[in-house]
């Protein structure tokens, strides 16, 4: 029986090797050599993601910048959701205090509103849903962590614009474990402070002669970090994973079935409620709401919160064709509902005086209590979207290889849909306490944020995008390397919009547009492990049937709605025996940007440039100390578009963020054991456009614990948020000086004993 670390060390270099090239004789050395911690780092420096061919380069050989997390990295960031893992990629800040899903992410000073506009997550190097971001759906909230996960590559800018669905911010792509001529597997229980219930396992092997299985998955149970009064956090995951390994390359099938949700935890006021406060409980989870131009009433459970119940399903073909071609397939398909359910706040809490009928009293209509004047209300908007989407993705990639070049020819074709239906609105007061109940008695403000406003509608929206690409790459000397990209891609969207849901079309839209994305980049390595590149882009975001509801007018007048966005990068790597550093200086620009902050209402229209700087850095030694330091340094402006907004910052990004994560790996009564943590350091943000409202920095400590208590028992320890700081991610986007705001989430432990073999 081999040790538990040789074991992972063999299971994360094969699986470093997914879906590459590589040459037979390199994987077998890395499968085979015995391995200090040094040696494994170097191994670890192989990255799939961002490359045109699909092939693997040496992470210093690339002119591009691109972070890489195995599973045992992310386990010791312990993130509570897929978005939470994002706040270790430098140059990205990720609002993932809103629970499980609908996490809101910021790559690079690009500009936005909320969601994630520039973020595309890959599984096993495709997108799992082609736009980016609708309404109430970023790509984070369509895939969930598990132990199924081998390891994680994030690209920033880059060639992004050129590759797979033209995203010029920020790609995460997460591959998934192989099975292997040995069959391996683990389970693992973990529970937490909050009542946690989870139950973990994966196993892998060999089902004939080079065909090879894994599959796992989770079931999980929970009240939730923010404690509901209930399971607001339910949900199973299951995946399986089948690899043919050929004589000339490989075949790969998945599919990942998901049906989880989580409570969505909303901004609430900051002066009355601490960090572990959640709108929603017993007493109002059940609630009715209004809609349509017959005012149906119907009831809904918000307990629902945001979640996704579908699956994504595709695989890959990577051969060697001989005579130094080859090609590269990958596709997928995924289908589900991600529908949102939500308590959110309308203006700021108020004393029940003020907005009582009689101007002393109302009552609970749950429980008949008697509210005196002095009660502190909010009204809450009862919100519901039901989201169903489908797509399907293939990205085809053709190469051949020269003495000192290579070419790239490539197709990407994807097809999508989303039927919505909308009931936005329902505000009525509610007691401002955990799960704090609805009033009888209280007349409302007949304005944008009282009880009378709605927004509902229905629509459905089906879109294509199909792009050529071509790349090439020449070596000028041994160190000198130049590549050049150029994508040409067709966007169309059909969309119907019935406003109102009174069986009448009050939008449709049919848009065909053709945009170009290019990219030049150089590389020169000063030795085997350090050079500098340097690298410019050009490129756009296309429009999504968001983009044409909420610029209907525009659209209608024939503007352009394709976000133009450039880009300039320098970067410096260097690879040593007991060290890396990777730094990045990057510079941007993003025309035409529009955000909706109000359901309904026009969008704000602007430009914006940012620089700054990216730091990875990485130091490692044999008696078991690691430390990864991680930073990003920036400036944003407005630059066009509202008179008011000109020379302001960008709203929600902080100008840096520092991330110092410490590991030692020693024995304790003669167990192996690694303590690890993060000091976590987020500068101040502004909340609105104007830039009047400051969103203060905030620190943050987490620390962990492992213990191989034998060779196949491993305990971890998880403390996020060591100190219980209340640091806020976000003010309210609906309603800037309403005081209300989002807490991160406050101090959790969690406990998991898992069993290797």
């Amino acid at each position: 029986m081999k040790n538990k670390n040789e074991k992972r060390n063999k299971v994360s270099m094969i699986a470093l090797s997914i879906g590459l090239a590589l040459n037979p004789m390199m994987a077998f050395a890395a499968e085979n050599d015995s391995k200090t911690v040094v040696q494994k780092e170097s191994v670890e420096k192989i990255v799939v993601t961002g490359t045109f061919s699909g092939k693997a380069v040496a992470k210093e050989e690339a002119s591009f910048a691109v972070s890489s997390f195995d599973d045992e990295d992310i386990k010791k960031l312990a993130p509570k959701s897929t978005a939470d893992l994002f706040k270790a990629i430098p140059g990205v800040w990720s609002e993932s205090s809103g629970g499980v899903a609908g996490a809101n992410v910021f790559v690079r000073g690009f500009p936005g509103g909320g969601d994630a506009p520039f973020l595309t997550v890959q599984l096993q190097g495709a997108p799992v849903f082609p736009p980016p971001t609708l309404s109430f759906l970023e790509n984070s909230t369509l895939f969930r962590l598990d132990e199924t996960v081998q390891f994680m590559e994030a690209l920033r800018g880059g060639p992004n614009p050129v590759i797979s669905n033209g995203q010029p911010g920020l790609t995460t792509n997460f591959i998934l474990k192989e099975g292997t001529e040995e069959t391996e597997g683990l389970v693992k229980y973990s529970t937490s402070d909050y009542g946690l219930q989870r139950v973990d396992g994966v196993l892998s092997g060999s089902l004939a002669d080079d065909l090879y299985y894994m599959v796992g998955g989770y079931i999980k149970s929970s009240p939730g970090v923010r404690d509901a009064g209930f399971n607001g956090e339910e949900g199973t995951q299951f995946t399986v994973n089948i690899t043919k390994k050929l004589d000339n390359g490989k075949i790969n099938f998945y599919t990942r079935q998901t049906d989880f949700f989580g409570v969505w935890y909303l901004p609430a006021p900051l002066t009355h409620v601490g960090s572990d406060f959640t709108q929603l409980g017993t007493n109002n989870r059940q609630a009715a709401i209004q809609y349509g131009a017959d005012n149906t009433t119907e009831m809904f459970d918000f307990a629902k919160g945001r979640g996704w119940d579908g699956s994504v399903s595709g695989g890959s073909i990577e051969l060697d064709l001989g005579n130094n071609w080859s090609l590269v397939d990958k596709f997928n398909y995924t289908k589900g509902n991600a529908d949102t359910y939500g308590l959110v706040p309308g203006g700021g809490a108020v004393e029940l005086s003020t907005v009582a009928a009689n101007g002393a009293s109302a009552t609970g209509l749950v429980t008949g209590t008697e509210y005196n004047g002095s009660t502190i209300v909010q009204q809450y908007g009862r919100w519901v979207v039901k989201k169903e989407i489908k797509s399907m993705v293939n990205d085809f990639a053709l190469t051949k290889d020269f003495d000192n070049a290579s070419f790239t020819l490539g197709y990407y074709s994807s097809s999508f849909s989303a039927n919505d239906w909308w009931a936005l609105g329902n505000y009525s007061y509610h007691v401002v306490e955990q799960g704090g109940e609805n009033l009888s008695g209280i007349d409302c403000n007949q304005d944008a944020n009282g009880c009378s406003w709605n927004y509902d509608f229905v629509s459905t929206g089906d879109g294509t995008t199909s792009a050529l690409y071509a790349a090439g790459s020449i070596n000028i000397t041994d160190s000198f390397t130049l590549d050049a990209g150029l994508r040409s891609e067709n966007h169309t969207i059909d969309y119907t919009v019935d406003e109102g849901l009174d069986n009448v079309i009050t939008k449709h839209a049919s848009y065909d547009e053709t945009d170009m994305a290019w990219t030049v980049g150089a590389n020169w390595m000063f030795t085997d492990t350090m050079g500098v590149f340097a690298r410019a882009n050009g490129g756009g975001k296309m429009p999504y049937f968001d983009d044409i509801r909420e610029n209907y007018g525009a659209f209608t007048e024939g503007q352009d709605l394709i976000k133009e966005v450039s880009q300039f990068e320098v970067g410096y790597k260097l690879v040593d025996d007991n060290f890396d550093v990777f730094a990045t200086f990057f510079l941007n620009e993003v025309k035409g940007d529009a955000v909706v902050f109000i359901p309904g209402t026009p969008a704000i229209v602007t430009t914006n440039k940012a620089y700054g700087l990216e730091l990875d850095f990485n130091y490692y030694n044999d008696n078991g100390l690691s430390i990864n330091l991680n930073s990003t340094f920036q400036e944003t402006e407005v630059t066009d578009g509202n008179p008011g907004f000109i020379g302001k910052d960008a709203i929600r990004q902080p100008g840096f963020q520092l991330r110092v994560t410490p590991s030692y790996e020693f024995d304790f009564n003669k167990i192996p054991t690694v303590i690890y943590g993060t000091i976590s350091l987020v500068g101040d943000r502004y909340s609105n456009p104007e830039n009047t409202i400051i969103l203060d920095g905030y620190k943050k400590i987490d620390i962990g614990m492992l213990m191989n208590i034998t060779d196949e028992v491993e305990l971890r320890l998880a403390v996020a948020n060591l100190t219980d700081s209340e640091g806020i991610t976000e003010g309210d986007p609906r309603s800037w000086t309403s005081g209300n705001g989002r807490y991160i989430l406050p101090r959790t432990i969690d406990v998991s004993v898992s069993y290797i073999f």
